[in-house]
């Protein structure tokens, strides 16, 4: 099992470290620069150990005895004897004891391990394989090494002068977080602090947030493009949407706001104006947000409309695509939408229109009489009246259809028939919502061979 990884405080702490070789040495440098008061307790020190100013030296064999005075009870233990019994009693006695102790390369005996630590300045980090690899904790440690700037330490230290000055300007925690960010992430860029006449010019006014509309595809979390996932990751606030695979709200940072604003056909939904009114809530209090929505923003997404309200509102705002449904979902059957002497071209229709009788376009005759594919979204509920309206147009009956509830959709499903069966073979497979409908030539297409042949865990 993983070890859950915390910080304690250390300063003024009573540290005993039993032993007084090379590995009781490397424990003592680790905890030195947080304040511990350490005292170290072996009959022999190495060299290094008699050099420090900056330790107690007890130069005796260590007895049980000493841990079991009522006075002077050690707040944290290290064993690092070259006795093993002695260790495991020493173990022993912590724990029962209740006081934290770690055995030299003896996992089972510690109540807490040291990770491979990364210090710089105030930053601390602790990378840890509860034992099971050493050597790749010291791995990405020097991998985590490498990415931090060299003033690191001063950037820190002038964030924490900030502090005081920032709050007493920004009171809204928000809003705050939010400045905080912006002027971390400024400094990072910079490789160092502000300047006096720098931080001056800067101002201390909370910064308009911004918005992005992410696609997330129509699939699997890995679906989503590398700028959409960034976006996410780097968000203070996520708007997100039915059909989307939830394993991506793990890429959201741990702070950041998550709310949920689902849109479906005949299931209660938020109104897009509300939507549309908490996106601008969100960026005006200074909020980095991600609008994560199934399939592409801007196809039948009413992504359109959520920029042109944020454009009139004055929010900074940006579209990322995602792998549309109209495209993922037939791929996702064997059904590529075009092919070479099959279909030249694509027509993607919206099968929920308001302002009709029958909530159909009313272009049906041109529809039916286009070479290709079409495509309906939104339409299992109208696939019966689709299919009339394209037979009654002139579509030939034999034309092969296919109907496929995939991607997120809670119930999987595919059926193929020709356009005349296809709405009874739909309904005999009880496919339910969401789903595609796909007309043409390329419907009876399978291209599913090797779709397993480099599997994506």
């Amino acid at each position: 099992m993983a070890y859950f990884p915390m910080f304690v405080e250390l300063k003024d702490q009573n540290v005993w470290v039993i032993g007084g070789g090379n590995v009781a040495y490397r424990k003592v440098k680790k905890l030195l620069p947080y304040g511990a008061k350490i005292t170290v307790i072996a009959p022999h020190l190495s060299d290094e150990l008699e050099k420090m100013s900056e330790i107690i030296k007890i130069t005796q064999n260590f007895r049980l005895s000493m841990l079991e005075s009522l006075e002077n009870v050690p707040d944290m233990v290290i064993a690092a004897t070259d006795d093993v019994e002695l260790n495991d009693n020493i173990s022993s006695l912590c724990r029962e004891k209740r006081i934290p102790v770690n055995v030299a390369d003896d996992l089972e005996k510690c109540s807490f391990v040291f990770p491979a630590l990364v210090k710089q300045g105030k930053l601390s980090a602790g990378i840890c394989t509860s034992g099971v690899s050493p050597t790749a904790s010291v791995y990405f440690k020097e991998c985590l090494k490498k990415e931090l700037p060299e003033n690191l330490d001063d950037i820190l230290d002038w964030l924490e002068e900030k502090r005081v000055e920032v709050k007493e300007k920004i009171p809204e925690q928000k809003k705050r977080a939010s400045f905080y960010r912006e002027i971390f992430e400024d400094c990072m860029k910079r490789g160092r602090p502000f300047t006096e006449k720098e931080w001056e010019q800067y101002g201390m006014q909370t910064p308009m947030g911004s918005v992005a509309l992410v696609g997330a595809g129509c699939g699997k979390a890995d679906l989503i493009t590398v700028r959409g996932l960034r976006l996410l990751q780097q968000c203070e606030a996520v708007v997100y949407d039915d059909l989307i695979d939830v394993e991506l709200l793990d890429s959201v940072p741990e702070a950041a706001e998550r709310i949920y604003m689902g849109k479906r056909s005949r299931v209660h939904s938020a109104p897009q104006e509300e939507i549309n009114a908490k996106l601008i809530e969100l960026a005006k209090a200074g909020l980095k947000v991600v609008r994560l929505k199934g399939g592409d923003p801007y196809l039948f997404g009413r992504g359109g409309e959520e920029m042109q309200a944020l454009i009139q509102a004055g929010i900074p705002c940006q579209e990322v695509p995602g792998i549309p449904s109209a495209i993922g979902i037939p791929a996702e059957a064997g059904i590529p939408i075009t092919h070479r002497g099959l279909s030249r071209g694509v027509h993607i229709v919206t099968a929920h229109t308001m302002d009709t009788e029958d909530g159909l376009p009313e272009d049906f005759d041109a529809l039916a009489q286009v070479s290709g594919t079409l495509v309906f979204l939104m339409g299992l509920r109208q696939l019966p009246r689709i299919a009339e309206r394209l037979l009654k147009a002139g579509k030939d009956g034999d034309t092969p259809a296919a109907v496929i509830s995939g991607g997120n959709a809670p119930h999987p499903a595919k059926v193929r028939a020709k356009l005349c069966e296809i709405a009874a073979a739909a309904e005999k497979a009880k496919i339910v919502s969401p789903a595609v409908i796909v007309i043409g030539d390329v419907a009876e297409l399978d291209v599913l061979y090797c779709q397993n042949l480099f599997p994506m865990e």
